[in-house]
């Protein structure tokens, strides 16, 4: 079912960090910067979507975790440094 109106636009203005993934091994995410350790990820992440090269895994402020593609992540998101 779709809406009858337009939903609200929003924009990010968050800080997160992230982490751009290589590849994906059972439960373990390992990242293009070799010099980050593999982690394991956390149950139920991959629920929604299967990460493939590139993607990124995210956390936020109040530390949840979350696969972003790298299309939508490289749109919302400028590195700091």
């Amino acid at each position: 079912m779709s809406p009858s109106i337009a939903m609200p636009q929003y924009q990010s203005h968050k800080k997160v960090w992230a982490l751009q993934i290589d590849r994906v091994e059972g439960d373990t995410i390992h990242f293009v910067k070799q010099h980050y350790a593999p982690v394991m990820a956390k149950p139920g992440m991959f629920a929604r979507y299967a990460p493939v090269h590139g993607d990124y895994l995210v956390r936020y402020e109040d530390g949840y975790e979350s696969i972003s593609p790298q299309k939508a992540f490289e749109e919302g998101y400028a590195l700091i440094e």
